[in-house]
């Protein structure tokens, strides 16, 4: 009886104080992640006008970098000791919800416009990068010069997408904010905001994983799920932020960059730190989906690239939505068959 008592008071002091702890640190996460992350598009966006700067080269640099970081520490930790398959899955991981969840999400907000130039630089830049990953580890390898050819793509694409930037259309700045904040002051607000949006998508993270903890959830799940779309959430936020506010080519380019960040610069982490063997799973479900979804979304560019509107329509958030819970669903039942 005596016994009980302790195990009825540890869980509604254990268990419980966990759980409104880590709600606490969602719900915080969330407000500063939304704050942050409208200071750092608005700002960002007056740089790119105030330099002359297209807003999609801005998106695919600045923002796309800034956003990634939290795959970046996650990958470079994970690495360091010596798990580089959490590297790899949050890679993977993240792209996929970089087009299913942060675009569709985004769509929901606005139709996209789609650029002449998106479809003749940026798209077969993310496409090369992505299959070129893929012949890297086709051998079930990851290794140290794998990390190297990635990094001098990364170097390659880069110097390809500035080289051209200057050429871009006019029009791609028009819609920037108005403004005379000094750009000294503005690259400060940048940065704080770059920082709050770090630190408020790890915050995020740390309560949804100490709420799964508390209701049972397994670690692989919590891997395969929330680490990738926590790690996400700078885009999501970055990109639908960008929406509301009119600036589409920082949307895109804020998706297409992130994704080409994590695989020319995230992946080279385990390939550098902790070369090793993958898993069949990494190379036969989430290597092909993360290319899929990839494939799909370059369709959707050029096939309403063509279209009157030459934009991509809302409708069409739906279906990638679909798609990332698909996926999800499909991880959960092999893991239960695990």
């Amino acid at each position: 009886m005596k016994q009980t008592a302790l195990n009825e008071a540890y869980f509604f002091e254990g268990p419980i104080s966990i759980m409104l702890i880590s709600f606490a640190a969602l719900i915080i996460g969330l407000v500063i992640l939304v704050i942050s992350s409208d200071k750092f598009i608005t700002h960002s966006a007056l740089i790119a006008k105030k330099l002359a700067i297209s807003p999609i080269v801005i998106g695919f640099t600045l923002v796309a970098l800034g956003t990634s970081a939290p795959e970046m520490v996650v990958s470079a930790i994970a690495a360091l000791d010596q798990s580089p398959e959490i590297a790899i899955g949050n890679v993977f991981g993240s792209n996929i919800a970089n087009i299913g969840l942060v675009f569709g999400a985004t769509l929901f907000i606005s139709a996209i416009p789609v650029k002449q130039g998106l479809a003749f630089k940026e798209v077969p830049i993310l496409l090369g990068v992505t299959v070129l990953a893929g012949l890297l580890i086709i051998d079930g390898n990851l290794t140290l010069i794998d990390g190297v050819v990635l990094i001098v793509a990364f170097i390659v694409a880069l110097y390809l997408l500035l080289r051209s930037s200057k050429n871009l259309e006019d029009e791609l700045t028009q819609d920037l904010p108005d403004g005379d904040t000094n750009t000294l002051v503005s690259s400060v607000i940048v940065l704080v905001g770059l920082t709050a949006l770090i630190g408020s998508s790890k915050l995020l993270v740390w309560g949804a994983t100490g709420i799964a903890t508390t209701l049972g959830v397994s670690e692989l799940i919590i891997g395969l799920t929330i680490v990738a779309i926590g790690t996400s959430l700078p885009e999501l936020a970055a990109s639908v932020t960008s929406a509301v506010k009119g600036h589409h080519d920082i949307a895109v380019g804020n998706i297409l960059g992130s994704n080409l960040f994590n695989l020319a610069t995230v992946l080279p982490f385990p390939a550098i730190i902790a070369p090793s063997l993958l898993s069949d799973d990494v190379l036969s479900r989430d290597y092909w989906w993360m290319l899929g979804t990839t494939v799909a979304l370059i369709g959707l560019i050029l096939f309403f690239r063509k279209q009157q509107s030459s934009s991509i329509p809302k409708w069409c958030g739906y279906p990638l939505l679909g798609s990332y819970f698909i996926y999800l669903a499909y991880l959960y039942v092999n893991t239960l068959t695990l």
